[in-house]
């Protein structure tokens, strides 16, 4: 069922490519937007948006508008972060440069608007650019606490999940809201729909953090304990300063302040402790928490419990994930 999601999304995609001039400021929009991905955020309009209206190619340009903005957001955080590849591939500023990718990266933005306008919901545009500029400011609010928790060493588990929430859930709960929204749902499903999306990111991300420092490298595709060599304030860190003793935060104050000289013995001594402290159940639990939360907006939802069934499935796949 999903798939069939997908696949509609990439025809979409493919028939309204980046075919401007001058071909230097269309040619990396094209190049991320081929990248491929998991497609998350476009498919859960389109879910959303069929919860109420069984046309849900209707949303194809919502879900565009999304998936746009969601790239955009990535090709300036690889800048700032740094980062040499995205998807197993150069990043927009590495393959071209730091100018191309900003400038590339601002004319999605204003292509994100553009196709917002085409949906075919004129008594709901408005409400649903509203939706998206607050979506849009929350995803830039979420970057900048990313990056200041790279200097503070105070910071909170409240503040952590504000900044993952910020950065990472309020899109996919906004992309539901939007869809919502543009399908003509009333405002207390709406609101259900934002709240199943904002529950689930949260608890998406926690489930990231977990699979980094305790997942299978195999299932996972990637190095265990990434987050630990870039000494970055996961949830786990900051649950065993929160609980652990003053000897066990001084040791991993210790490593987390300090660069990285040996990974792979960093990563076996602060694992070591955070499993002495019990933080990988601590953290499934939490999770679980928000999980929880999530499916109850969900089947809060006025529609039959059938339409729910795919966006179900969808969540528990993303959330009971081992990679």
């Amino acid at each position: 069922m999903i798939e069939s999601y997908f696949k509609a999304f990439e025809a979409y995609r493919a028939q309204h490519p980046f075919d401007g001039e001058p071909t230097a400021l269309y040619t990396p929009v094209n190049y991320i937007m081929e990248l491929g991905g998991k497609r998350l955020r476009p498919i859960l309009a389109l879910m959303g948006y069929e919860l109420f209206n069984p046309n849900y190619a209707a949303a194809l340009p919502l879900a565009y508008a999304i998936e746009i903005f969601h790239n955009f957001s990535l090709v300036h955080d690889d800048i700032m972060d740094a980062a040499p590849l995205r998807r197993g591939q150069a990043t927009v500023h590495t393959k071209w440069n730091p100018n191309t990718a900003i400038l590339s990266g601002d004319v999605m933005l204003i292509y994100a608007y553009d196709y917002l306008l085409r949906l075919d919901a004129p008594s709901r545009i408005a409400e649903v650019v509203r939706v998206f500029n607050r979506v849009a400011r929350e995803v830039c609010e979420g970057q900048q606490m990313d990056m200041d928790f790279e200097t503070r060493q105070d910071v909170s588990i409240p503040e952590y999940l504000r900044m993952i929430e910020l950065k990472t859930s309020v899109l996919i709960a906004g992309a539901l809201e939007m869809a919502g929204l543009a399908a003509g749902a009333n405002a207390e499903d709406v609101k259900h729909l934002y709240e199943f999306g904002r529950n689930v990111g949260i608890a998406f991300q926690l489930q990231d953090d977990i699979l980094d420092t305790f997942g299978d490298a195999d299932a996972v595709g990637k190095q265990i304990g990434g987050d630990i060599v870039q000494n970055k304030k996961t949830f786990l860190i900051l649950k065993a300063l929160e609980i652990g003793s003053a000897d066990d935060r001084q040791k991993l104050e210790a490593w987390m302040n300090t660069p990285t000289v040996d990974g792979p013995a960093k990563i076996v001594q602060v694992k070591s402790l955070l499993q002495q402290l019990n933080i990988q159940h601590l953290a499934q639990q939490h999770k679980q928490e928000f999980q929880d939360l999530a499916f109850a907006h969900l089947q809060a939802l006025s529609v039959p419990e059938k339409n729910r069934a795919a966006l179900e499935a969808l969540a528990h796949g993303l959330l009971d994930r081992a990679f």
